[in-house]
């Protein structure tokens, strides 16, 4: 049996258990803030943020609703393939409600642009977005276009990372940890 990690996988460390735990909390309170006096639909899109979406929600101070969206950029892939396809639809109706999108990783943009197109379109009271991982090369906000509302944290745009729900060839998301991963 090997062992995990696999050696030589993994790169340098790039943000630990303790620091994932209290910037989530602190999200949880900001998005407890905003959304004070009422009922968000927090939708995760799977499965990348499966990890991060869980901590999230216990530490929102509100009544949420919670559903799920699976979409496919990647496949098997280190690098985005440029299309974007939903591969399990929501179950709940988005209109007349406040929804907040939680991504674990805006690189491009792609996929949350297009979610927010998408669900935008469905006619919600209000629409944000909020993410793990930022690349540094994004602007403060998001891409222009893509605005992401709440961020947990910036990292280099040419890591890939793995680990608190990421996934390389879907192994690694069970990481407490997020960590490079070595593609050479």
């Amino acid at each position: 049996m090997t062992s995990f990690p696999t050696p030589g996988d993994l790169g340098e460390t790039l943000i630990g258990e303790e620091q994932i735990a209290a910037r989530v909390a602190e999200l949880g309170e900001q998005i407890s803030l905003d959304y004070a006096g009422r009922n968000p639909l927090v939708i995760a899109v799977l499965k990348g943020s499966a990890i991060f979406v869980a901590d999230l929600v216990r530490s929102i101070e509100l009544p949420i609703t919670l559903d799920f969206l699976a979409v496919s950029s990647y496949g098997e892939a280190t690098k985005n393939s440029g299309v974007v396809k939903i591969v399990k639809d929501l179950d709940q109706d988005v209109s007349g409600r406040d929804v907040l999108i939680v991504e674990d990783i805006v690189d491009s943009g792609l996929t949350l642009r297009y979610l927010l197109e998408y669900l935008g379109g469905q006619q919600p009271t209000s629409l944000k977005s909020c993410t793990l991982l930022l690349r540094d090369d994004q602007e403060a906000g998001g891409p222009a276009d893509a605005p992401v509302d709440y961020v947990g944290f910036k990292i280099p745009s040419s890591a890939f990372v793995v680990g608190y729900g990421l996934d390389a060839a879907q192994k690694y998301r069970n990481l407490r940890y997020i960590a490079e991963y070595r593609t050479d």
